[in-house]
């Protein structure tokens, strides 16, 4: 297959444009609020409770914000979610003004961050299925895995580099001009969102009773036993392997790197997902794809064990970034399955029950490494993760052969007859 097959539609890079800008956006603007809040309370629990503020509405919302997005038009939508987030990053703009903390309390202002966090919940709850659905409307099915691996590469690009920057700019602007450039990007990816047209609606159940609707979702994704594995496997794995959401700590108090070193740490793992994404691109993964998921899962568990055990900066960094290339293994092949065997009218469902199972995992997994953390120690607690993660791993590949022999090649031949 052309390497560059998705790269040849001129809407799809416009997408990747938006994409980009987004998630360097949000990943950055999560890192500078870890980074202030943790400097506020100088609590590992306070970290946690950022993940649980906006696993709360997202997984609360989640499902309602499938059926929505079945039932409206992609791009407008979209439009409204980045609107959004360029609101509540405003916000954080103004929270972090230098003056505020002589005027309010240290408590005043870490519940005012919190409740924004808890907004971006809601956001975030219609951002995903939006934007899965959004690239379906974009490509011709027959190179779905094509555009997958290039929106997951772009996701991870941005992912580095918003990480990176933040931990940068903390350093060289401060926290509230590092709001300021934040909120800059976000207003970005609307101008470039605008050059989208509108898409058609493809439900033919329109105006469908929303409680049926989402029992539909819910059905198909439990009877479909590649993508329930598939999310199953990705849940528990970030789950118990959020250690990310512990750097902070680690930056501050174990390996005493400073805000520079924090940007390195966090950007990690992001860097070796986005060389396997872009590898990908030349060697596909869907062959064999449900034995190289677990074999991913099982070394990204590894790899944390390996950053939570290291007292050494440069040990740390190369424990992230191998975790990093394997977790980007896991991603292209979860998206692929997802994008494959999801029927047109049912993917906003389909990827709010991902948000669900993957992505709040993520803010799931950051209260559960904070409240370990809290509990146990920091390290102890990133170590337990990592164990649960091969234990997950070993377990699936035992009681699930028929998982372990997934391969995604007859269903890439089927799209290509039907284009």
């Amino acid at each position: 297959m052309d390497p560059y097959a998705a790269l040849r539609y001129k809407e799809f890079n416009i997408f990747l444009l938006v994409r980009f800008a987004m998630v360097f956006a949000w990943s950055m603007q999560f890192i500078v609020i870890e980074w202030q809040v943790y400097s506020l309370t100088k609590d590992p629990l306070s970290l946690g409770i950022i993940g649980l503020m906006e696993v709360i509405p997202a997984v609360s919302m989640a499902l309602f914000a499938g059926h929505i997005v079945d039932q409206r038009e992609k791009r407008n939508l979209l439009v409204t979610c980045i609107a959004g987030f360029s609101v509540i990053s405003l916000g954080l703009f103004l929270l972090s003004w230098p003056g505020l903390e002589d005027s309010w309390e240290s408590k005043t202002i870490l519940y005012s961050i919190y409740a924004l966090v808890f907004l971006g919940g809601f956001v975030r709850s219609f951002l995903g299925p939006t934007i899965f659905s959004l690239i379906a409307l974009i490509v011709p099915k027959k190179i779905y895995p094509n555009a997958a691996t290039w929106s997951s590469s772009t996701w991870q690009l941005a992912s580095v580099l918003g990480p990176a920057l933040a931990g940068f700019s903390i350093s060289w602007i401060g926290v509230h001009w590092s709001m300021c450039l934040i909120f800059g990007f976000s207003v970005l990816a609307l101008i470039f969102l605008f050059q989208i047209p509108r898409k058609p609606i493809l439900n033919p159940k329109i105006g469908e009773p929303v409680f049926q609707s989402l029992r539909d979702g819910l059905k198909f994704v439990f009877g479909n036993k590649a993508i329930f594995g598939a999310l199953t496997l990705d849940m528990v794995a970030v789950l118990f392997g959020g250690a990310v959401a512990l750097l902070p700590v680690y930056a501050q108090d174990i390996l005493h790197v400073g805000s520079e070193g924090f940007g390195i740490l966090r950007a990690a793992p992001a860097v070796g997902a986005s060389i396997t994404m872009l590898g990908s691109t030349r060697f596909p993964l869907h062959k064999k794809a449900g034995k190289k998921l677990l074999m991913a899962v099982f070394a990204f568990g590894i790899c944390i064990i390996v950053f939570g055990l290291s007292e050494l900066f440069w040990l740390s960094v190369i424990a992230l970034f191998l975790s990093g290339a394997v977790d980007g293994v896991s991603m292209i092949i979860r998206q692929t399955i997802l994008q494959l065997k999801t029927p047109d009218n049912m993917r906003g469902r389909v990827a709010s029950v991902n948000s669900m199972f993957v992505g709040s995992s993520n803010e799931l997994g950051a209260f559960e490494s904070g409240l370990a953390a809290k509990l146990l120690g920091t390290v102890t607690a990133v170590v337990f993760g990592g164990c649960m993660t091969l234990l997950t791993a070993g377990t699936t590949a035992i009681v699930s052969p028929t998982f372990r022999r997934l391969d995604l090649q007859k269903d890439i031949d089927e799209h290509e007859k039907e284009d």
